[in-house]
């Protein structure tokens, strides 16, 4: 667990946001070269029941409804393992975390849950997951390869805890800077880390692409990430279809200048498609915005 340099290291004092103050919106793109979607997001609150704000994923009629809002919870994953595979592997992940923690919740929030067992459920929610696609994969020929990223964003006011298995990223615009909170888990982050490559050098190899970490693949390494929640935080997940074509300071423009999260979710989608498009594309985004209480 870790809280980046640059970000505060005390959460904020400010009220919770009201469930109208939360301004959130996603959506997944096949992009302009793929023939199949293998990306998929949730977005939802917690109410001790789940409220779904938007998702790609079908049938998900058996997760219960509705009370007070307990947390806000927005999963991004990027199948890998080619066609069906792909996408029935990121769909099984995100189903299968979703029904984890809405099963457990009652343990994130009772006084007697330490921070320490709040981050172990975390990270036991994604090897749950791992196990899951494993034993999917053995009992269906047809399924073995399939694995997928896994971004969790899980905000527990005034905390967000970012649960990170492969390279779909998080990040935090916030006073005009954009932060990449998480770090790719592939072999060529892996190869600049041991000094092996420059970052420019690794990043034009064939490693860039190839996962050191993934739901349902030869390894898989969660790493819980805290991080201060803050009324001035603009909050962005994405696959890397995103990314390959749209860089940080594409990213900083548009979320400095949006008008609401669908807006901003729109607009880096077609600047992913305008780019080329070669991979699909997800993007979700996130903000609080204060309304005026009446005198």
């Amino acid at each position: 667990m870790s809280s980046p340099s640059s970000l505060p290291v005390q959460p904020t004092t400010a009220l919770k946001p009201r469930d109208t103050e939360i301004d959130a919106f996603g959506l997944t793109h096949m992009g302009n070269v793929r023939k199949t979607n293998q990306d998929h997001f949730l977005l939802c609150s917690l109410h001790r029941q789940v409220v779904l704000h938007g998702t790609s994923l079908p049938d998900l009629a058996e997760i219960p409804l509705r009370g007070e809002r307990l947390a806000t919870v927005a999963m991004v994953a990027d199948g890998v393992g080619g066609g069906a595979k792909g996408e029935e592997a990121s769909r099984l992940a995100i189903r299968q975390v979703t029904q984890y923690v809405t099963d457990t919740m009652k343990c994130y929030y009772t006084s007697d849950s330490s921070e320490d067992s709040f981050i172990a459920s975390l990270q036991e929610a994604a090897l749950e997951s791992h196990m899951a696609l494993l034993r999917h994969a053995e009992e269906d020929p047809d399924s073995r390869g399939m694995a997928t990223t896994l971004t969790l964003f899980l905000g527990v006011w005034p905390w967000i805890y970012i649960l990170q298995v492969g390279d779909s990223r998080y990040y935090i615009f916030r006073d005009g800077e954009l932060r990449q909170i998480t770090r790719d888990q592939t072999m060529a982050q892996d190869l600049v880390e041991q000094g092996v490559l420059t970052r420019t050098a690794a990043f034009s190899t064939r490693w860039a692409n190839v996962l050191s970490s993934a739901i349902g693949g030869s390894q898989a390494a969660p790493v819980v990430i805290r991080v201060p929640s803050d009324d001035v935080n603009v909050h962005l997940m994405c696959s890397d279809g995103l990314t390959k074509h749209v860089s940080d300071d594409q990213i900083r423009e548009r979320l400095s200048t949006m008008t609401s999260a669908k807006q901003a979710c729109e607009a880096l989608l077609q600047d992913a498609l305008d780019g080329g498009g070669t991979d699909n594309i997800t993007v979700v985004v996130g903000r609080v915005v204060r309304q005026k209480l009446d005198a």
